[in-house]
């Protein structure tokens, strides 16, 4: 093998331009060796650049190509020409690059899968050897992409004002929400540290000292199941701003989504956002994340079937709750019999015992009820379901709350299958007036829907001590295409109303000394009104990418049970290390 020997690249593969002397490296992404002829694909993660060796190549050079295979690392010099055979697919399909210096900096041996952009393996073959399905265009554009989004965000908050700090990334565990990652300590035996949730105590910390605009790319760390739109680490854009209302934060988001997507994929995204209350988004939705790039939003029946002799209805009515239907218009035709069994599984699967339907394909509707309808009925329920020949309605009859939640997931199950999400589209959507406590069944108690430095609104804090289902936070979260962004909130920022809450969740004096005893103290100190959020970089760049998964926009992703597949990642370690930081591992 070669050495650079003082030659020096000039252009990347997909920048060469249409003339004169270049100097470029890559990878081989292909070699056609016709003979007197030889034609290489130099690829780098700019593009491919054709190389062409001929009868007037010098014969040590044209022998030394002939050697070349796939995936080589060459470094090659060259004069720009007219190409032949032109290629319409490639930036340089116009040109082509004549070597007349050649280097081979390194072999490889063939690769368990070819290097090429449709590709159609196994996904843990690919993993196993992600350093080479990161060769792969498709993926190489995907992580070029999150870094422009990386730029653009720490270009938006420094003109802005605001201040990159790095928070601690070992921590104080503070057991809320998802497990902690914990990392032993060796000069405290027994104590451990744990990798951060979220750096939300330390920017709330730098709010107190006087930071009044923080950002930071953090890095954070949640031990819990992996799914397509979350992995056990990812990246955050964390923001926090003193002196700021909801207003003042929302819009510094606004500013910013509209200028990255303006930078980086060139589309006008019209500001101010929209935006739904929490309990408007579950009425008409379902969900606290709803996808508005489509309709079919709930109804409620309630009224409607409320003399219905049908024992699901009457029950759930009688029992408090309700009866909702979504309309799939056009969806008759998909939704034969067979399909609906598969979607009255699927909502038994999610806690629902019944799907009932109405399905209008023929001149008489098909209705799964129909026994217990009287003269009307039927009639006055396509009506306020907004149904006609050619729809199919589905209908659900439980707690209101399960009714909302399953009807939200079977909206998008059914727009799925009747291909109803559009391609290209970007549809933000604040959701405001989160609920501050949920009623937990098992525990018998109000547990908090956010962390416990959120700040009621204001005509709510009367009804911390007595009526918890009356209080409201003033918290947001930044939706876009039915994914979760971001969570934000108002913190609080008086002392004697942080205490106030930690009782209203039944911490005690002791728990709260424990978990949060230094940032109590440090609010005795002043803080001024603040308040902010973190904007998930990985989803961001996920949808912005269109991507199906985070794992496609993570250079070095966790599959499903958390483990790395091309490292091996976690493994065991040997009894010395263990030892070291007095650890013992229970069989």
């Amino acid at each position: 093998m070669d050495n650079m020997k003082g030659l020096k690249r000039t252009h990347y593969c997909g920048e060469v331009p249409e003339s004169g002397e270049v100097v470029v490296g890559g990878y081989v992404q292909k070699v056609r060796d016709l003979g007197n002829l030889i034609f290489m694909d130099l690829r780098d993660r700019t593009g491919i650049v054709q190389l062409a060796f001929d009868d007037t190549t010098d014969r040590d050079i044209f022998g030394k190509a002939g050697t070349v295979r796939t995936e080589y690392v060459l470094l090659v010099k060259g004069t720009v020409r007219e190409r032949e055979s032109k290629n319409k697919d490639i930036a340089t399909g116009n040109i082509e690059v004549f070597v007349t210096e050649l280097r081979i900096l390194a072999k490889a041996q063939t690769t368990p899968f070819e290097i090429v952009d449709d590709l159609n393996t196994n996904e843990e073959l690919r993993l196993r050897y992600r350093y080479l399905d990161l060769r792969r265009a498709p993926l190489q554009k995907n992580i070029i992409m999150r870094s422009e989004i990386a730029r653009v965000a720490r270009e938006y908050f420094y003109e802005n004002r605001f201040i990159e700090i790095e928070t601690p990334m070992m921590i104080k565990s503070t057991p809320e929400g998802a497990r902690d990652y914990l990392v032993p300590s060796r000069v405290h035996p027994g104590s451990f540290y744990a990798l951060p949730q979220s750096p939300q105590i330390y920017k709330q910390l730098l709010m107190i000292s006087g930071f009044d605009r923080y950002i930071q790319l953090a890095r954070c760390f949640r031990d819990e199941d992996l799914r397509a739109d979350r992995q056990p680490e990812f990246t955050q854009i964390d923001m926090e701003m003193s002196f700021a209302e909801e207003e003042d934060i929302m819009q510094i988001a606004e500013g910013f989504v509209s200028r990255v997507f303006k930078e980086v994929l060139d589309v006008d995204i019209p500001v101010p956002l929209p935006r739904l209350s929490y309990t408007e988004a579950m009425e008409r939705f379902g969900s606290d994340k709803p996808d508005t790039r489509f309709g079919m939003e709930i109804t409620d029946l309630t009224d409607t079937v409320k003399d219905v002799e049908f024992i699901p209805f009457t029950g759930a009515i009688e029992n408090g709750g309700s009866v909702r239907c979504i309309t799939a218009k056009g969806g008759a035709a998909h939704f034969t019999r067979k399909t609906i069994d598969k979607l009255t599984e699927y909502v038994k699967g999610i806690g629902i015992k019944s799907l009932a339907y109405i399905r209008w394909a023929d001149e008489a509707p098909n209705c799964s009820f129909a026994k217990f309808l009287k003269e009307g009925e039927l009639d006055a329920i396509l009506e306020k379901a907004g149904a006609e020949k050619g729809d199919a309605v589905f209908i659900i009859a439980d707690k209101t709350s399960a009714v909302l939640s399953a009807l939200g997931a079977l909206r998008l199950n059914v727009a799925r299958q009747l291909d109803m999400i559009p391609e290209g589209k970007y549809n933000f959507l604040w959701i405001t007036q989160f609920p501050f406590f949920e009623w937990n069944e098992e525990t018998q108690h109000w547990d908090a829907m956010h962390h416990p430095f959120t700040m009621p609104l204001d005509e709510c804090i009367q009804y911390l001590d007595t009526a918890p289902e009356k209080v409201f936070a003033k918290a947001y979260d930044l939706v876009l295409n039915g994914t979760e962004l971001s969570s934000g909130s108002i913190r609080i920022n008086d002392y004697e109303l942080q205490q106030r809450m930690f009782e209203a969740l039944g911490l005690t004096p002791e728990e709260i000394e424990a978990k949060f005893g230094f940032l109590v103290e440090a609010y005795k100190y002043g803080a001024a009104p603040h308040g902010g959020m973190g904007i998930g970089l990985d989803r961001l760049a996920m949808i912005m990418c269109g991507a199906e998964s985070l794992r496609d926009v993570t250079a070095f992703p966790k599959v499903q049970n958390a483990s790395e597949l091309m490292s091996n990642a976690p493994a065991p370690v040997d009894g010395d290390s263990l030892d070291v930081l007095g650890i013992e591992i229970k069989k």
